[in-house]
């Protein structure tokens, strides 16, 4: 005789498409998208502001220590008030990617995700390098690859002659661009 509480659990068990352990995923950290965008940020913005100094030297302006201290204080504190901006921004929409038994499922930063069955997968391929490494997804066909709902843009595709790609950003996900080569290439050996 059958309990309600095994009912359910039979019911639910029924309900998994696949082995709940064959599943990986990764994440972008929050915390190391925060410090790379505070260090493009403050790479991007330093200059900027130097530039910006000199031409007012040049024009016949005389920095004040008061001055100084003004522009010391903007390349401290813009950089960090604005990564802390993009990271609000971007908070729940960091990209992701699952495999499973059922395909791979991605998203890149911002972008609505994409589920591509193993079978229909052509190549994959890594270009760049640490944080601004990516992840290339070639589908056999653009049959194969399925837009799934969610908030964000359009996936980002790269477009070669007939062949289409999607991309996605890995240099920030945890575990590593290396762990996530190895993973693909147990997945589809001969497609890594």
């Amino acid at each position: 005789m059958k309990s309600a509480h095994n009912r359910t659990m039979t019911d639910h068990v029924d309900q998994v498409l696949g082995p709940t352990d064959d599943t990986v995923s990764f994440v972008q950290a929050r915390g190391m998208f925060f410090v790379t965008a505070l260090w493009v940020l403050a790479a991007t913005w330093a200059p900027m502001l130097a530039l910006y100094l000199l031409i007012k030297i040049a024009a016949g302006h005389r920095p004040e220590p008061a001055d100084i201290v003004i522009y010391v204080e903007a390349a401290l504190i813009v950089p960090a008030v604005s990564a802390a901006v993009v990271m609000l921004i971007v908070w729940r929409r960091l990209g992701w990617l699952h495999t499973s038994v059922h395909g791979l499922d991605f998203a890149a930063t911002g972008r609505r995700p994409v589920h591509i069955p193993w079978s229909g997968i052509a190549s994959v391929a890594l270009h760049g390098r640490g944080a601004f490494t990516e992840l290339i997804v070639t589908p056999v066909s653009d049959d194969y690859a399925t837009e799934l709902s969610g908030k964000g843009g359009h996936p980002r595709i790269r477009r070669r002659g007939s062949e289409t790609a999607y991309v996605v950003d890995v240099g920030l996900m945890s575990p590593g661009p290396e762990v996530l080569l190895a993973e693909l290439h147990r997945r589809v050996p001969s497609k890594v």
